[in-house]
């Protein structure tokens, strides 16, 4: 006979964090304020029955649907003294509304829920039962907990078999609860074989970790012990047949004493020697100590290489290996002259310093920097190592890695050292420019020790952790921009600037360097294949544009591989003299003409509008072109338009040229009132480029004014310069660079700022004498020798 749901009105106690499953009983604590207040509302609506309360599972302060009814046992003391109730659970009530009741408890409705499972059991039922009694049991038995067990097997019903599952302290909140809001007594009890075989599983496989960790603790042990005593063994063994004990540490003992090391290097490895001989086999310590006492006896702590004082001669070999580059050579031999003048009059160590050098070449790619090591190296009669710097971003990388990391190594110097095999190589850091930094640390910053001469003969390496002396390197910095460098490390080191190849200077450095270079890496004989003197200048101006020669000796080996290609092919025949109306046949057309060879109507200034300007980049000297217009009065706002990715510096030398021309138009007889009714765009092509500076201020007022004055600039006329509000013409940097720039480009007149004409010393006589150089100080005059004269001055619209 099916029984019927039963409303009840009862005062809630809500348990924090905590289910109680019917049948179950357990004490809680009256000193807690709504516990208290439920038992004594329960106790004054019970009269003479037994007060009954709803325990309700209260998890992250949301209640659960379903609670239970449970019925006050005894209300009395706590094992600790505290005041207490006895609660056992009861059945499962569906919580509804709110209600009113006695006492400061919440009273709320509910109905009891009917838990009917068929007697007999099902078959299926019964299984489960037992499965669930077999599970338990096997717990329990782990526990020791054998009077349990008898009870757990005395229960019957299906619903407080599943129910009973809430003693286990294994089980979580959530779990709990899902039991509780779970009705169907046989879907209980699954829920409670699931989690039971889920833990007894986690429990085996916590049982075989733990096995296999202590038998592995035994093999170690056990190890230990047989390794001893074969130790002992041995030694008995030496001692009946009168050999001496030789042990590794008497070995690395006998190898530090024997070595020639300074006196506090010598300590600090008979220090590290009593440790390892302290140090079990077994210990890490032991093979960190060993691969740094090895460390620190192949350094090469007393090795020097004699230089070569024949200062002639080192020219001589400079001079042999390297066109151009005349600073640099000037450079190395009076260092050489000094050090000769030094060891002559015993003046080899001045205050615990040697004299060493620190020189940062400076210049675009292609210049020859890295291989000017090399060659410095060889006239010096030094060992030679290349660091490469590029992409570097860790400091420990230079100054190395604390002993006690895995894997660790002494820094990138060190290593130089190491393989160089002396105190005193050559050591070239190269790409110093593009040193980066992130979240382990600076490189920058730890190269300002190794490079400062007045501390770098007491460099300590991190993992060395004794003084090194480089004071007797020779350190070369090769860097594409100095501006990139740190402005600290900068200051540490003498720069010398490479800004590239004239014209000739490309020539001679094709015909004796990189011609037979190519020659034999094509398989060619030097006889089989001659390159005249205009083909060479026809490559090196026409077919490429660079500062230094990287480009050009590529274009010789495609030339010279196309001209293999063809006899292989049985097209052309050997020997070959090329001339230069040859190369377009055999490598294509010119990538750059000059605008000195161009059609007049097709040249870039050939519109008013347009000036040429000289820059500097990170790829050497550079032709820039600036172009201006007017916007159409009736369709163009005013203002200034400025486009071609500049920077903020160039966009100010663009409003300080146009209001120049603003207040000083009337003077320059040009229409400027066009300028306050119409918009101005100024426009730097090649967009992608970024561009800043403020050299080119003249060139932008130069396109404006020819622009209001309809004169074209003229064509063979590039100029640089910054220019003020009162049309002042200022000093820019890069000259060099910018001359030789504008002779690559084929333009004969340059304009430069008065105030940089003591900057002419450094250009090469070739490309003077192929240029007119003008300084000027005004813009005035920047109009008068650029603008070309014309009949009719137009605004062009």
């Amino acid at each position: 006979m099916a029984s019927t749901s039963v409303t009840l009105t009862l005062p809630v106690l809500p348990l924090d964090d905590e289910v109680v499953l019917p049948g179950m009983v357990v004490p809680l604590d009256l000193s807690d304020a709504e516990v208290r207040g439920a038992v004594e509302a329960a106790q004054a609506a019970a009269g003479s029955g037994k007060p009954r309360v709803l325990l309700v599972p209260r998890v992250d302060g949301k209640y659960a649907g379903i609670g239970v009814l449970g019925t006050v046992e005894q209300v009395g003391r706590l094992s600790d003294g505290d005041p207490g109730a006895l609660i056992r659970g009861r059945g499962r009530v569906r919580i509804g509304a709110g209600t009113t009741g006695p006492g400061a408890a919440l009273w709320v409705e509910g109905e009891t829920v009917d838990e009917q499972v068929p007697d007999p059991l099902p078959g299926a039922v019964a299984e489960l039962v037992k499965e669930y009694k077999a599970l338990a049991t096997s717990w329990l038995k782990k526990r020791g907990a054998w009077q349990v067990v008898d009870r757990v097997q005395q229960i019957e019903g299906v619903s407080a078999l599943a129910d009973n599952s809430g003693y286990s302290p294994f089980l979580t909140v959530a779990q709990k609860v899902e039991l509780l809001e779970t009705t169907d007594p046989v879907a209980r009890l699954k829920l409670a074989i699931k989690a039971l075989s889920d833990h007894l599983a986690e429990q085996d496989v916590a049982e075989s970790i733990a096995k296999d960790v202590q038998d592995g603790v035994d093999k170690q042990q056990r190890e230990f012990l047989l390794r001893r005593q074969l130790e002992a063994v041995r030694k008995e063994l030496r001692e009946l047949n009168g050999e001496k004990e030789g042990e590794e540490s008497d070995d690395y003992r006998a190898r530090v004493e024997a070595a020639d090391l300074p006196e506090k290097v010598r300590e600090a490895a008979l220090k590290e020697v009593e440790k390892l001989e302290r140090s079990s086999d077994q210990s890490p310590e032991g093979s960190w100590i060993r691969t740094w006492l090895d460390t620190v006896l192949e350094l090469p702590w007393n090795e020097r290489t004699e230089d070569e004082y024949d200062i002639r001669g080192a020219r001589a070999v400079l001079d042999a290996e390297h066109a151009g580059l005349s600073d640099v050579k000037d450079r190395i031999t009076e260092y050489l002259a000094v050090r000769k003048r030094r060891s002559e009059r015993g003046m080899g160590v001045i205050g615990g310093r040697r004299g060493g050098a620190v020189l940062a070449l400076v210049g675009p790619p292609g210049v020859g920097k890295t291989s000017l090591g090399e060659s410095v190296a060889h006239a010096m009669g030094r060992e030679f190592v290349r660091v490469a710097l590029g992409g570097v971003r860790d400091e420990a990388e230079i100054r190395g890695h604390r002993r006690t990391y895995v894997g660790a190594l002494p820094g990138r110097i060190v290593r130089a050292i190491k393989e160089a095999g002396s105190m005193n190589p050559v050591v070239l850091l190269d790409e110093i420019d593009k040193v980066g930094s992130d979240f382990r640390g600076d490189p920058a910053a730890a190269l300002l020790e190794v490079l400062d001469p007045a501390q770098n003969h007491t460099f300590r390496d991190h993992y060395l952790e004794v003084e090194l002396d480089l004071s007797d390197v020779v350190f070369l910095a090769t860097a594409n921009v100095l501006e990139a460098i740190p402005e600290a490390l900068a200051d540490r080191m003498e720069l010398v600037r490479l800004d590239g190849y004239t014209e000739d200077e490309k020539i001679v450095i094709a015909r004796d360097h990189l011609l037979p270079r190519q020659l034999e890496r094509a398989g060619l004989a030097a006889d089989e294949v001659v390159l005249e003197e205009a083909a060479l200048r026809k490559l090196a101006g026409e077919y490429t544009r660079e500062a230094g020669v990287r480009t050009l000796e590529r274009s010789l080996a495609r030339l010279l591989r196309k001209v293999a290609s063809q006899h292989e092919l049985g097209e052309r025949d050997l020997p070959l003299t090329i001339a230069a109306d040859d190369l377009r046949a055999l490598i294509g057309r010119p990538h750059h003409v000059p605008e000195s060879a161009q059609d007049p109507a097709e040249r870039r200034t050939a519109v008013p509008g347009v000036a040429t300007g000289l820059a500097v980049t990170g790829a050497g000297g550079d032709v820039l072109f600036v172009e201006a217009s007017l916007a159409d009065p009736e369709t163009g706002a005013a203002g200034l338009t400025l486009t071609g990715q500049l920077g903020d510096v160039m966009k100010e030398s663009a409003q300080i040229a146009l209001s120049f021309l603003r207040s000083h138009g009337a003077e320059l007889e040009l229409p400027v009132a066009d300028l306050k009714d119409r918009g101005v765009h100024i426009h730097f092509p090649a967009g992608a480029v970024p561009k800043d500076g403020p050299s080119a201020g003249i060139t932008m007022t130069t396109a404006l004014a020819s622009l209001l004055s309809g004169r074209q600039v003229r064509t063979d006329v590039a100029m640089t310069g910054e220019v003020s509000l009162t049309g002042r013409v200022l000093p820019i940097g890069g000259v060099k660079q910018k001359l030789l720039a504008a002779h690559r480009a084929g333009l004969t007149t340059v304009i430069i700022p008065k105030r940089n004409e003591a900057d002419l010393d450094d250009v090469p006589a070739e490309v003077l004498e192929g240029l007119e150089v003008h300084p000027v100080t005004d813009v005035r005059q920047v109009l008068e020798l650029a603008l070309a004269q014309a009949e009719v001055a137009a605004v062009a619209a």
